[in-house]
């Protein structure tokens, strides 16, 4: 290609030749491309680069143009990805939501210009002004394009009737998303109202995106309180779209920028420059840094003018998006069934660096989860100096064959979190053996344990000073008990010292213990010992949260607390009554029961309730969400009852919080039988549930 080459780093290699059969290789890719859409558009978990998956598709796509009878109806190319995730209802949107394909080089780009090009070409004129057949088709010399950052967050359709805000909703699978209008509303920069917008229905596209001062800000409050950490800003604002608290997501500050309106106008502006324009007219915010290019060459100059100056944003952009700018030219090039002919995505590549491996160690977290890092022979990447990376697990390590020693391919992911992207192979020495998990905790001796349904080990030692540090920066997070001043070099004192050895112990210190401690005098004791004090008034929510049980986030305890009213109603619960609280799954409903069925952690509640800490809710219990007596208990009602008729019988039920079903199974809590019972009766014996006569049931439901 003529031009010169771009600077931009980081293409990808060809893919090497499948030992494969067409037909198997096609099979396989499909089931790979699946998993992956899944882990990207579902769980906002992604495990490999968008590059990585873009080869996975390019491969597919070649053999299914080879070999045209291997191509199903459910094949990845041939609809456009992604699924909607469940709890929230489903939209359709008014036009797909396509894809856009992907450059990863200048050559890409200026193979995209080629096409646009040959799309528009027009026939030769004649001297006669009629079409000149033997001089063929004339292509244009040049097209303008406009260039936007691309924004590395999460899609959204809004919908407008008569310049208000009705509807937000996701992507989803490009036909049709989730309606996220709650979480959408606390986004302050889209407006509510739209200013001068024409009546009727609207359909505006943009990308929500969580600017990097909240990021940083919420990764620090997971840090302090032992929660896993984002892997980067993406990942975060699709996890708070699809929270069901939108209070939750206005704590994010979550931002938003506009780039297409979906709705066909009749006097829409003749080019997309004109429309961005006007959208920003309306009041919704338009990223400012678009440029109208003629000819790709200027485009490419916006994509090196970028690739360094994009650190200086407040937000994450991962490339540049290049397209047709004029309408009626992009209504002659149209588009395929996944993505527009007129519109290009430029990705700048993950910075990347080699360094050496020098060792791996494990990191024992408040729950005991023991998780590997690397350690590195410091490099320096992406505006910073790096000598640690995350490893993931121990079966990640072993995938991808990383040994201590190695020479790696270190990158930011997502320009945020150093990770090891694979060994260099070529350069490891001789004598270089792979790592194994050690078997016993470093922080205590205590055997390491892995469940047999999870990826990691854990140490089950509950006096691990380890997890006892980690538990108790926790316990004095912000978000849960709030004792200022209780930070790591402190808690490190305390449990070398043995001064605390559980969360109760913080409330048995005294001023001459505080004192004697490193860089501790009498004002800081006292300050610490206030704030103390101050916790044991604390909410039920926070002590909750606070004691680290797995799975019990501050949502989690916000809602049990209010359902219980206090933590003896709570530990005396059933996992049936847990999983009535709303959003509480069976998840976490066991993970509660498991800690308080753990003898210790009893003693602990033992010890902070003579300690005077608050164990019960300062607000009243919602009703709502109460767990009443019949709670989690399913009732099967057959039969004549004498007394009632089978309706009022059934309120009775649902009025202390039971369920009613119209048939019998094993989950079945008990068959109230009146006179005349059928067959339900005999089912119930054959499946051992208890049944009730009508005295006994009018006993139940105290009547």
């Amino acid at each position: 290609m003529p031009g010169k080459r771009c600077r931009i780093p980081g293409t990808m290699s060809p893919a090497p030749p499948s030992p494969l059969s067409p037909a198997a290789r096609a099979a396989a890719l499909r089931d790979a491309i699946r998993h992956h859409d899944e882990r990207y558009y579902t769980l906002s978990a992604p495990e490999i680069s968008d590059a990585e998956y873009d080869a996975l598709m390019k491969e597919l796509e070649a053999i299914e143009r080879a070999h045209p009878e291997l191509v199903t109806p459910d094949s990845p190319t041939q609809r456009v990805a992604g699924q909607p995730v469940e709890g929230f209802p489903t939209v359709t949107h008014v036009s797909p939501m396509l894809s856009l394909d992907n450059a990863y080089s200048e050559d890409d780009l200026r193979a995209f210009d080629d096409r646009v090009r040959r799309g528009l070409a027009a026939p030769a004129v004649a001297p006669d002004g009629g079409e000149d057949a033997a001089a063929g088709l004339v292509v244009p010399e040049r097209v303008g394009y406009v260039a936007e950052l691309k924004i590395d967050g999460l899609s959204i359709a809004l919908t407008y009737e008569d310049g208000r805000l009705v509807r937000g909703a996701t992507r989803g699978d490009g036909v049709q998303g989730e309606d996220v209008t709650a979480n959408v509303r606390t986004i302050r920069a889209i407006p509510l109202a739209l200013d001068g917008a024409p009546g009727g229905s609207l359909e505006i596209r943009g990308e929500v995106y969580l600017p990097r001062a909240s990021f940083d800000r919420m990764n620090q409050e997971r840090e302090e309180a032992g929660e896993p950490l984002f892997a980067n800003p993406r990942n975060a604002a699709a996890g708070t779209m699809r929270n069901l608290d939108p209070a939750q997501v206005a704590r994010r500050r979550l931002g938003a920028w506009i780039y297409q309106l979906a709705t066909p106008m009749a006097e829409a502006p003749a080019s997309h420059l004109e429309t961005l324009a006007l959208l920003e007219r309306w009041g919704l915010p338009i990223e400012p840094h678009r440029r109208r290019c003629d000819g790709i060459d200027a485009v490419l100059d916006f994509c090196h003018e970028w690739a360094d100056k994009r650190r200086s944003l407040d937000f994450d952009t991962d490339g540049v998006v290049i397209k047709v700018d004029e309408r009626a030219l992009r209504e002659r090039l149209g588009a395929t069934s996944r993505f527009p002919r007129w519109a290009m995505a430029f990705k700048f590549p993950p910075e990347q660096a080699t360094t050496k491996l020098l060792r791996i160690e494990v990191n024992v977290g408040r729950t005991g989860a023991v998780t590997p890092y690397a350690v590195l022979e410091p490099v320096f990447l992406s505006g910073s100096t790096i000598s640690m990376a995350t490893l993931h697990n121990a079966e990640d390590l072993a995938r991808k064959d990383i040994r201590p020693g190695d020479y790696v391919l270190v990158e930011k992911g997502g320009d945020v979190i150093p990770k090891i992207v694979m060994p260099i192979l070529g350069r490891r020495e001789p004598g270089v053996e792979p790592w194994t998990m050690p078997s016993a905790c470093p922080a205590c001796g205590a055997p390491l344990h892995r469940p047999p349904d999870e990826v990691v080990w854990r140490c089950v030692n509950t006096s691990c000073p380890a997890k006892l540090r980690r538990g108790l920066l926790h316990f004095a997070s912000r978000t849960a008990m709030n004792i200022e001043g209780l930070g790591e070099s402190l808690v490190e004192q305390l449990v070398a010292t043995g001064l605390v050895r559980d969360f109760a112990d913080l409330y048995g210190l005294t001023a001459s213990q505080l004192e004697a401690l490193e860089r501790m005098g009498k004002k800081s004791a006292a300050n610490l010992l206030a704030e103390i004090e101050k916790s044991r008034g604390n909410d039920l929510p926070r002590l909750l949260f606070g004691l680290g049980i797995r799975h019990v986030g501050e949502r989690a305890a916000q809602l049990l607390a209010r359902a219980f009213g206090s933590i003896d109603a709570l530990m005396a619960a059933t996992q049936e009554q847990l999983q009535v609280v709303p959003e509480i799954g069976p998840v976490v409903a066991e993970a509660v029961r498991s800690w308080f069925a753990e003898g210790s952690n009893l003693e602990l509640i033992g010890r902070l309730r003579a300690a005077g800490v608050n164990l019960t809710s300062l607000a009243p219990v919602d009703e709502d969400a109460a767990v009443k007596p019949l709670s989690g208990r399913t009732f099967v009602i057959t039969g004549t009852l004498a007394t009632m008729t089978r309706e009022e019988a059934a309120a009775a039920i649902e009025r202390l919080g039971g369920r009613v079903s119209g048939s019998v199974s094993r989950k079945t809590s008990a068959l109230v039988v009146g006179a005349e019972a059928g067959s339900k009766l005999e089912k119930a014996k054959q499946l051992g549930v208890e049944t009730l006569d009508e005295e006994a049931f009018r006993r139940l439901v105290g009547l």
